[in-house]
């Protein structure tokens, strides 16, 4: 790996790593509570992210994700679904499904260079086309 590409590959694995950290020892309540007016809460953030490292160094490179993720599948991502938990998702489901995506995006990294074309099927027309770096 290039250095750039070693340092950029350490700091998203801190912002991750950092992430994670911030659950340690909060409660089920706590993880499940909505923060905000339309419902997040700390697990759906995890949630959300779960999909965008698999959407964004996976997908977008063509490794889409090993396996399959309801709001994703019934569109229901698009109404917000992916920022909260539901009851039948666990909070060791979650984190596991972000700590899974994390590792699908490891391999990504370390299998392609920064100049390797990608492209977002959801950003605007003739903004899709991107790099890993």
């Amino acid at each position: 790996m290039s250095d750039l590409k070693e340092e950029l590959h350490r700091k998203l694995q801190a912002a991750r790593a950092g992430l994670l950290s911030k659950l340690e020892g909060v409660n089920e309540y706590d993880l499940r509570r909505p923060m905000t007016p339309t419902g997040t809460n700390l697990l759906g953030l995890v949630k959300h992210l779960a999909g965008g490292e698999y959407e964004y160094l996976g997908a977008s490179f063509k490794r889409p994700a090993p396996e399959t993720m309801s709001w994703i599948e019934d569109g229901s991502i698009w109404d917000g679904a992916d920022m909260w938990a539901t009851p039948d998702e666990s909070s060791e489901y979650l984190i596991g499904l972000y700590e899974r995506a994390c590792a699908h995006g490891d391999q990504t990294v370390a299998d392609l260079d920064l100049q390797a074309a990608g492209w977002v099927a959801h950003w605007p027309e003739g903004r899709r086309d991107t790099t890993l770096g």
